[in-house]
């Protein structure tokens, strides 16, 4: 299969899903049936050419295979019966945008766990396998399978109906919050031998893209595309030669991605004008603060700051409070950020975690308290996963037990 029929199928899989559901219901089983309908066109188009409407193909095609999976089911023969008098399902124009949308709405049902609204988005709406996504998050494949089959079961037992819901905006947050939380998975990764995993971070973007273009008056979702763009932008140099991680102070600017940087800028700027800023708004200001300097000490610090203590009025969240702490000592030095980092480290949900012990060795640094940060930058390397943060902060706490203490960033 060549790659521009994958980008196709990839592309055209929420639309032929949508459609399927809307007209027959059946979420589950009409996954199933889009899903054949893939394999089929996977195998046949390279050979036979792509049809002149690839989405009625795939549609008709899944509406054919969901009509014999019903007939396979006994126990459901009135409804299959009602479902295969009816002609193939409508191919408007239009139906793509609201389809790809409204299942993104079903598959972060709140209902669902986190965990379950990313698998089912990731397997729905993206496209991808059950073996890739078990892969993506280091999972066996059954394992990922049992997950999404469990999210399916919670949508179809919800009995929602294939429609925009009526409390949109407070859906779209939940739809929003899955795209970053599959994006940071995939940027910074929590767990295995890679610091990032660009086909997750990759997927996050393309799926954000879609949103925004089906929204693009809604400033939240420019607001999240921007910090995705203005994030993964750094990414090539966020990992030396040796796979040694690289902080953000230490980067090679040249090898940031300038197209991505300007179009996360644009994207900002413009969100920033839509009305009331919302917390991704803010982050991509932040993010666009940092991309935009020439170099670390060029870096508006200040205004960071105070875009961190908006940040907190909003979400109130440790992370960015841990956050607004390291501006703080950027902006003003590390005496007041250290009380910060004090009173941080009373929230449980924050004592054990690897970034509150590496700002904390940061700012004693920063203080010539040289044994004071190797300690802290040791035991914020016994409580990260990631194996390259885990090196690179021993490396850090090795360098100043000998005296040779390096700029940390």
């Amino acid at each position: 299969m060549t790659v521009a029929i994958e980008g196709l199928l990839r592309d055209l899989a929420p639309q032929a899903l949508g459609a399927v559901v809307r007209r027959f219901g059946h979420f589950d089983t009409a996954e199933d049936a889009v899903q054949e309908a893939m394999i089929a066109a996977a195998t046949q188009w390279p050979a036979d050419g792509v049809p002149d409407n690839p989405r009625a193909w795939l549609i008709a095609v899944a509406a054919r295979r969901l009509t014999d999976l019903l007939r396979q089911e006994q126990a459901r023969q009135r409804r299959e019966d009602a479902v295969a008098s009816r002609p193939p399902p409508s191919v408007g124009l239009n139906d793509d945008a609201d389809d790809t949308l409204i299942l993104l709405f079903m598959c972060c049902h709140p209902a669902l766990p986190a965990e379950q609204q990313i698998a089912l988005t990731l397997r729905s709406v993206a496209g991808l396998t059950t073996q890739e996504i078990a892969r993506a998050f280091l999972v066996p494949e059954p394992t990922m399978g049992q997950r999404i089959s469990r999210a399916k079961q919670r949508v179809k037992a919800s009995g929602v109906p294939f429609r925009m819901p009526a409390d949109r905006d407070e859906r779209l947050a939940a739809v929003l919050r899955v795209l970053y939380l599959i994006f940071t998975e995939g940027y910074a990764s929590t767990a295995g031998p890679s610091l990032y995993r660009a086909e997750l971070s990759r997927e996050a973007i393309r799926l954000t893209r879609i949103v925004h273009r089906l929204l693009p008056r809604t400033g939240e979702v420019a607001g999240l595309l921007a910090l995705m763009l203005l994030t993964d932008a750094r990414r090539d140099a966020r990992v030396g030669r040796d796979g040694a991680l690289i902080p953000l102070s230490e980067q090679d600017r040249e090898r940031w991605d300038r197209a991505a940087i300007e179009e996360g800028v644009a994207l900002v700027t413009a969100a920033l004008s839509m009305g009331p800023s919302g917390p991704y708004q803010l982050q991509a200001a932040i993010a666009a603060l940092h991309d935009e300097a020439a170099g670390d000490k060029d870096t508006d610090w200040p205004q960071i700051e105070a875009l961190y203590e908006v940040l907190l009025t909003m979400t109130g969240t440790p992370m960015a409070a841990l956050n607004h702490a390291v501006a703080v000592a950027m902006a003003r030095g590390p005496q007041p950020a250290m009380a910060l980092v004090e009173e941080l480290a009373k929230d449980k949900r924050l004592a054990d975690h690897h970034r509150l012990h590496s700002v904390r060795g940061h700012l004693l640094e920063m203080t010539g308290d040289v044994a004071g940060a190797a300690a802290a930058y040791r035991t914020a390397a016994q409580r990260t996963r990631s194996p390259q943060e885990q090196r690179y902060l021993n490396t850090k706490a090795s360098a100043l037990a000998r005296g040779g203490a390096t700029e940390h960033g």
